[in-house]
């Protein structure tokens, strides 16, 4: 898949396999939009997170990631959407070091801190959504006269 501007690709997130080529799919399109390495990887950790999350507390579901531009800058928005139980107490769920999962507790509020948007809308029973965006840094103009 090359990255292409305003296309939208979803990806199923119903096993491990899932798992690896949606984080695949993500590397890909980040480097192909020209994320640097640093930028990719804090990505690719916060998509990692999001979709395993989708598998193993929501049962599954999708990832959807598009491309954007907004006339200024360049970016990535990956949406984690699942039909899961949904999380009864949102505030918790993103305090360091809660889990239901056996985990460390950092998924939710670390790929929060990953990442420069990030929402999550969810009600229990009718299961979760979580978007996060990520720009492309500007390169820095050079300053005239300066070697």
């Amino acid at each position: 898949m090359s990255a292409r501007l305003g296309l939208t690709t979803s990806f199923p997130i119903g096993s491990d396999a899932d798992l690896a080529w949606a984080r695949h799919q993500v590397r890909r399109a980040a480097a192909d939009l020209g994320f640097g390495l640093v930028e990719q990887t804090k990505l690719l950790t916060a998509a990692s997170e999001l979709a395993r999350n989708t598998l193993v507390h929501g049962g599954g579901g999708r990832m959807e990631l598009t491309v954007l531009d907004d006339g200024q800058a360049r970016g990535l928005r990956l949406s984690c959407i699942d039909e899961g139980p949904g999380i009864r107490d949102i505030d918790l769920a993103m305090t360091d070091g809660y889990t239901t999962g056996g985990g460390l507790g950092l998924g939710l509020s670390g790929a929060k801190r990953l990442v420069q948007e990030f929402t999550l809308d969810s009600r229990p029973g009718q299961g979760t959504t979580v978007t996060v965006t990520q720009w492309l840094s500007a390169l820095p103009v050079p300053r005239s006269g300066v070697l």
